[in-house]
Formats: structure tokens, C-alpha cells, sequence
């Protein structure tokens, strides 16, 4: 339908135009087709495997920076929030995913332009030629049943489980700068023990060469000492190859070299520990659903596919389009704006989908299909957040233990070895007692280390496992 009016009777179609856009927009949101989302039951037990202590601060209550207390860890933390690239780009997927969101909710309004169009047809008297110019809405649909509005709905929940896959990141990136860099110190610790035991060594086998020379002592004792020598000269370059792999990736973690300024490296185990070694309260499975941004992701997944389920239905109906404009048109260019005359369409239409070869049924199908997918993905994550803090826990209630008995088992080692060497320089033992003596304490010494290095790496895991180490953006 076409009008062409003076200018002084222009103003009752604009308001036509603009009542029947309004009344189409007011429509558009009233309703979608998406399903109520029923989450599954918790695929869990109610409880962890063994007793936890439910009191105190929940660990995700508790910043990195009140968690971590080495200066040097947290520096190194601080740098790589800054310079990380996994975490730049987890930065860079939610703007993206922010974009889409209103690229989807932009579909719910109409887009103006304006446009200037010209025609030439045959008439009675020859050609006549047709000018416009004005403000046009091009094929805007009305989203009468929430298509495009359960569209707009999925992208919001893609927006939101990419957030909290940034948070999840996060977390996962502190808890690797914080084990590698227990790795490096229990590197160092190990280093010192190898040095240390190739001295010893040294030492003895300058003595077992003296008793050889001397006539008390036979080539065996002699070769046995130098065997000992070598292993300990090839642990301590195993060794420092280790220390390097393992700056290597603490450098990877950070994003950048290393500063030169960092504060001193501790010693593994010094006062006050790298982490805080207070007993970590676990609280109930449950809480897992509000403290692991990785189970928050999974569920606004879930949601979004349930949201796709409702465009899916929508496309079952009709679908109704709208084109519209408003403006001037004159049959000569030259008193287009000047002489024309005020010119209004309002061309609505509606498609009702009659054979589609199976498309629309096969397309919701797929968004069912894929909502199953999501509540597999979201049951499982749950599942995996249950283990990974139920093996945490098993190594709180044993690391302890296993830690006193290895410190004991080292005293004792040191002992023997000191009387086993006791023994031999007086003649009184062969040199045998003093070979196995030295093999054991070395390896006891790289045990107590290794269990010393495990604990605390333990007590990172449980604070990642029950989502702490994200803090709002600001502290620093």
C-alpha cells in the first residue's frame, strides 16, 4: 500500500508507521518456545570418601594472594595474569562471545537506513521516471515466537560459560606457576643433596685410592667408590637439566623472561611455607556447583543448548517479515527534496514453512540432541570436580604422615652411614656396608625432598580443586 500526500499531511502516516512498529515490537517479546530446563541430580555421593572439615572460610573465599605467601610466587603470579597468552586469549573469547550476544539481540529491532532510489518505465506519454529518497526498515522479521529472542537467549548463556571459562583458566594457571615453582624449589633441594653427596663421594674415594696405594684396601673397594662417584656426577646432571626443563616453563606460565629483580628463591620447606599450611576446609559436593567456574561453565552451556531447543520450535511457524518506509518522492530529481512529496509503504509478509524436506524436524532434533550432549558434559565435569578433590583430600589425610615417617627414615640413614664410615676407616667393616650405606641415604635424601615437594604441590591442587585462586578484577 502506497499514499502519496503534500507535505502538511505527512505527519498522520509517520505516526501510522511508528504506532505499528511499536505495536510489532511490543508483540515480538512477548514469548519464546524454549523448554524448562530440568538439571540433572547430582551424579555424585553426598559426601567425599573420607572426613573433611567443613568449617572455616571456603577456599574459593580466599584470594591467591592471602593463599600464596612467598613474595617471589607472588610476583611471579601477578606477572603472568599480565602476560599470559592462554589467558589473553580466554580475554579475547569472551569479547567475541560479547559481540555475538549483540549481534543476536541487535536482530531484535528493526534497522534503519537511509536510501535514495530511482526508476524508469514505460508510460502512456513515453518513459516516466520515479525518484525517492527517505527512511527504509528492510525485511525486519517480528519475532511473534521467539526465535530470534531464544537465539538472543543462547548467545547470553554462551557469553556467561565463557566467562567462567576465563575464571577457570585463571585458576588453572595459578595452580601450574604455583607447582612448577615448588618444582624449581624442590629442583634446588635436590641439587644441593646431589652436590653434597658427589663431595662425599669425593671424599671417599680419595680415601679408598690411599687405603688401594697403601696396600689396605683391594681394586674392588676401589672401583666400587668410583662407580658411586660417576652415579652422583650423572644424577647432578640429570639434575640441573631438570632445574632448567622446569624454568623453562615457569617462563612459558609467566609470558615474558623472568625479571632479574624477582625476590630471593626459598629454600623447600622454609618458615613461612610457599603455601599456607593451616588444614583446608573441603565443605560438601554440593558447593562445587557454586565454587568451580569450570561446573558454572558446563551449566550455562547446558542452558544455551536447551535455548537453541526454542528456536528449533519457532521455525515450525510462521515466520513474518516487515518492510516499511517513509520519505519523499518526486518524478524529477532536480525538486526531489525541494518540490516532492511525502511518500509512506508499510509491506508486511508471512512465510508459513509447508515442505522444507525435513529440515525444521532434523534441526530440532540436532538442538535435542545436543541438549543431551551438554547434560553429559555438565554431569561429567561435576564428576571430575568430585574426583580431582577427593584425591586431593586422600593426600591431605596421608602426605603428613608420609612426610614424618620419610624425615625419620633419613635421620636414620645419616646415622648409619655416619657408623658404617666409623666402622670402615677403623677396619672393623668391609667396604661393602659403606656402599650401600651411602645409596640409601641419597636416595632417602631425594625422597624426603620429593615427599616435601609433593605435600605442598598437594595443597595446591585442593585450593584449585575447590575453586580458589579467582578474584574480581581490581585487587591486585
Amino acid at each position: 500500500m502506497t499514499r502519496l500526500e503534500p507535505h502538511q499531511a505527512a505527519r498522520g502516516p509517520r505516526r501510522r508507521l511508528a504506532l505499528l512498529v511499536g505495536s510489532a515490537l511490543l508483540l515480538a517479546g512477548c514469548a519464546t518456545m524454549i523448554p524448562e530446563l530440568k538439571r540433572p541430580p547430582l551424579p555424585v555421593a553426598a559426601s567425599y570418601p573420607l572426613p573433611t572439615d567443613a568449617s572455616g572460610k571456603p577456599l574459593a573465599e580466599i584470594a591467591w594472594q592471602d593463599f600464596f605467601v612467598d613474595p617471589r610466587l607472588q610476583r611471579l603470579i601477578a606477572l603472568a595474569l599480565d602476560s599470559n597468552r592462554d589467558l589473553r586469549l580466554a580475554v579475547l573469547a569472551i569479547d567475541q562471545a560479547r559481540a555475538q550476544l549483540q549481534v543476536r539481540q541487535a536482530d531484535l529491532l528493526p534497522t534503519v537506513g537511509a536510501g535514495v532510489s530511482a526508476s524508469r518505465a514505460p508510460g502512456a506519454n513515453g518513459q516516466t521516471s520515479s525518484y525517492s529518497a527517505g527512511l527504509q526498515i528492510s525485511a525486519w522479521e517480528i519475532d511473534f515466537f521467539g526465535r530470534i529472542r531464544s537465539l538472543s537467549e543462547a548467545a547470553r548463556a554462551q557469553l556467561l560459560a565463557t566467562d567462567e571459562a576465563r575464571k577457570a583458566a585463571q585458576i588453572s594457571l595459578i595452580a601450574a606457576i604455583a607447582q612448577t615453582h615448588l618444582a624449581i624449589q624442590a629442583d634446588e633441594a635436590l641439587l644441593d643433596v646431589t652436590r653434597q653427596t658427589l663431595q662425599t663421594r669425593q671424599e671417599s674415594m680419595k680415601l679408598t685410592q690411599l687405603m688401594f696405594d697403601n696396600g689396605a684396601s683391594s681394586e674392588l673397594d676401589v672401583r666400587q667408590a668410583e662407580s658411586l662417584l660417576e652415579g652422583a656426577k650423572a644424577a647432578l646432571a640429570q639434575q640441573t637439566r631438570q632445574r632448567a626443563l622446569d624454568e623453562n616453563a615457569l617462563v612459558l606460565l609467566v609470558g615474558q623472561p623472568l625479571p632479574t629483580d624477582l625476590p630471593p628463591l626459598r629454600a623447600l620447606g622454609t618458615v613461612p611455607d610457599t603455601v599456607a599450611l593451616a588444614e583446608l576446609p573441603a565443605g560438601l559436593p554440593s558447593e562445587l556447583l557454586i565454587r568451580r567456574p569450570d561446573v558454572r561453565a558446563a551449566e550455562q552451556q547446558l542452558i544455551a543448548a536447551n535455548a537453541s531447543i526454542g528456536a528449533a520450535r519457532a521455525a515450525f511457524f510462521p515466520r513474518i517479515s516487515l518492510t516499511a518506509s517513509a520519505g519523499v518522492a518526486s518524478s524529477e530529481l532536480s525538486n526531489l527534496f525541494s518540490g516532492g512529496q511525502f511518500a509512506w509503504s508499510f509491506v508486511p509478509q508471512l512465510l508459513l514453512p509447508i515442505f522444507d524436506s525435513g529440515r525444521n524436524k532434523a534441526n530440532l532434533e540436532s538442538a535435542r540432541l545436543a541438549r543431551e550432549t551438554a547434560t553429559a558434559q555438565y554431569e561429567r565435569s561435576i564428576q571430575t570436580a568430585f574426583r580431582e578433590v577427593a584425591d586431593a583430600l586422600a593426600g591431605q589425610a596421608t602426605l603428613s604422615e608420609q612426610l614424618r615417617a620419610q624425615t625419620a627414615q633419613t635421620a636414620a640413614e645419616q646415622t648409619r652411614f655416619r657408623l658404617a664410615d666409623l666402622r670402615y676407616r677403623n677396619g672393623v667393616s668391609s667396604y661393602l656396608d659403606i656402599l650401600d650405606a651411602q645409596r640409601s641415604l641419597f636416595a632417602a635424601q631425594q625422597a624426603l625432598v620429593q615427599v616435601q615437594a609433593l605435600r605442598l604441590q598437594n595443597r595446591v591442587g585442593l585450593y584449585k580443586a575447590l575453586g580458589g585462586g579467582w578474584v574480581e578484577p581490581g585487587r591486585s
